[in-house]
């Protein structure tokens, strides 16, 4: 049995989901999101609460259910408080600022690189070394904080490159360490 699968989903006070076939509508004051559902999984709204079922113990119908179940938890809490992510740069001369909705990086290329929000996500920078990544939707947040990270991974030696606040980078000894 899938124990998050059968966790009942409480829906908060401003929140109201909608279900149209297959489709989940979730509003709240942080925005609006969509999503297709699988029909295998009955989903079930009754007050405050959302349960969702599987017809089976089929593989496919295991493998679905608590995933379903998370994705639509994560639309009530993104609409609902949101998501956040933050980054750091760490090293000489790396820097970050913010012009109209991109974000343009100096992190040791010949070249500045720049990188644009897409809808529904705003990026601000507390900070010159400091990246925040903030909005309603889980994987266009993670998303964007992994393709920002991934201009220039931490690497092992010195530590440079930008990381997530309070990512640990495992520090390798160079060539003269014994």
């Amino acid at each position: 049995m899938s124990r998050i699968g059968n966790k009942v989903i409480i829906i908060p006070e401003g929140v109201t989901v909608t279900k149209d076939g297959n489709d989940l509508t979730v509003k709240g004051p942080k925005g609006e999101l969509v999503r297709t559902f699988v029909p295998n999984i009955t989903i079930n709204i009754e007050g405050n609460e959302i349960k969702l079922t599987r017809p089976n113990d089929e593989k496919e119908n295991r493998a679905l259910h608590g995933t379903m179940r998370a994705n639509l938890n994560n639309m009530i809490v993104g609409v609902s408080q949101g998501f956040e992510k933050a980054l750091e740069l760490i090293g000489v001369g790396y820097r970050a600022q913010l012009q109209g909705n991109k974000l343009v990086l100096n992190v040791g290329y010949s070249h500045q690189v720049e990188v644009e929000a897409p809808e529904g996500v705003t990026i601000e920078v507390p900070a010159n070394t400091q990246v925040v990544i903030k909005g309603s939707n889980k994987e266009h947040v993670g998303e964007l904080a992994a393709n920002i990270r991934g201009i220039r991974p931490p690497e092992p030696y010195k530590g440079k490159g930008i990381r997530y606040v309070g990512e640990f980078v495992r520090r390798k000894e160079g060539k003269t360490g014994k």
